[in-house]
């Protein structure tokens, strides 16, 4: 009895068994039904499945292609049945933004490849769509700018110009064109067009090109032309930055097709107010009006921001084709080191301090209109204690 295997002795005691089958899988079963657990484990953790759109982060998209491509497959969901406790196979879900395209193993492992962590036998590769591929460009992995020292001075310079007005910002998408050069606003940051590529058609049939992209916070990253406008396009608050002002704002010999957008004008108070008084050579408001200067004057003596005091124009400047806005911050900003700190009160006893009157020599106002005419005057700064227009440092 001893020799008996164990088989023999089953028989012998009359206990019947039978072998349970175990099923065994070919690798592309062994994948999809690990693709398939991926999506139960979001559903478990969410208590949802996951959501097609753009709102939401590529992993819930890719499983939502993932899912949407299962249930389209007969022999996926003969699979799986088994496994569906959720019933996810049998759930309707929304509909597909795009087609899905169907890519050998070697296609969809090269797109996924750099995007998601793992890539081994245990991924479903044979469930990606373009949308995913699309998702995957958008989300370029930003990295640390090695040489950022030399892009610093141009952000710094840009920051200066939008203060000053020089550069204005737009929202993107009249002029959706994307240069070396350009700058914009996306996320709130700056963000600088370092190197464009060779252009090249995309599936689509559109033009695009690979650009290396700096980022304002030291970063950079490697991403296509039109992944970049789509992320401005969707960025309610994208901005594409003008460039400096050049060139000539005013018409020093006034032609007849010349536009008129209106004046700069130098005014003189006539204040008795003592300080004023004594040092009425030197006090000047630096205005813009886009129409009579004389008609904006005329209740100056009622008026608190002219000092409730006759004035005299003692210089103008016509300006042709010009922001008058802009033009007129930049002349605040260059001077705001000699902005008159005084208060006056108005005729009902309320203090008042008006804030475009300036201790600045009248020459040192012409040397700054003709500093804007020819560009330079993104270069100086206004020195109180010279009294005159220095390099910036």
């Amino acid at each position: 009895m001893s020799n008996l295997s164990d088989d023999d002795l089953l028989r012998e005691l009359g206990v019947e068994y039978e072998v349970a089958r175990v099923r065994s899988y070919t690798p592309r079963e062994e994948r999809i039904i690990a693709g398939f657990e991926e999506i139960q484990q979001f559903a478990k953790k969410h208590g949802r499945i996951p959501q097609h759109g753009e709102e939401n982060d590529i992993f819930e998209r890719l499983y939502a292609v993932r899912l949407d491509r299962l249930r389209a497959q007969e022999d996926c969901r003969a699979l799986l049945a088994s496994l569906d406790s959720q019933g996810l196979l049998s759930e309707q879900e929304t509909k597909q933004i795009d087609p899905v395209t169907t890519l050998d193993d070697d296609e969809l492992l090269a797109e996924l490849e750099g995007i998601l962590a793992t890539s081994d036998i245990t991924e479903l590769r044979h469930v990606r769509s373009q949308v995913e591929i699309r998702t995957a460009e958008e989300i370029a992995n930003r990295e640390k700018c090695k040489d950022f020292a030399q892009f610093q001075p141009l952000f710094e310079q840009v920051e200066r110009e939008l203060k000053s007005g020089d550069r204005q910002t737009r929202p993107f998408g009249k002029d959706a064109s994307i240069n070396t050069g350009n700058f914009f606003i996306l996320g709130g940051q700056l963000v600088y067009v370092a190197e464009k590529g060779e252009e090249f058609k995309a599936p689509n049939g559109h033009p695009d090109a690979r650009l290396r992209v700096i980022y304002s916070n030291g970063t950079e990253s490697n991403l296509l032309l039109r992944s970049l406008q789509r992320a401005l396009y969707k960025d309610e608050a994208g901005r594409r930055l003008t460039d400096p002002i050049n060139g000539e704002l005013f018409s020093a010999d006034w032609e007849d097709d010349d536009i008129l957008s209106g004046t700069i004008y130098v005014l003189r108070s006539l204040s008795d107010h003592p300080f004023i008084a004594e040092h009425r050579e030197l006090i000047h408001k630096i205005g813009v009006t886009g129409g009579k200067v004389e008609t904006r004057i005329a209740n100056a003596a009622h008026d608190a921001t002219y000092l409730l005091a006759e004035v005299e124009v003692v210089a103008s400047y016509k300006l042709a084709s010009v922001n008058r806005t802009k033009l007129e911050g930049i002349f605040h900003r260059i001077f705001a080191p000699a902005q008159l700190k005084i208060t006056i009160h108005d005729r009902f006893g309320h203090p008042v301090s008006p804030k475009e009157w300036f201790l600045v020599p009248l020459n040192v106002i012409d040397e700054a209109v003709s500093r804007i005419q020819d560009g330079s005057i993104i270069n100086v700064v206004y020195d109180p204690k010279t009294a005159s227009l220095v390099e910036r440092l």
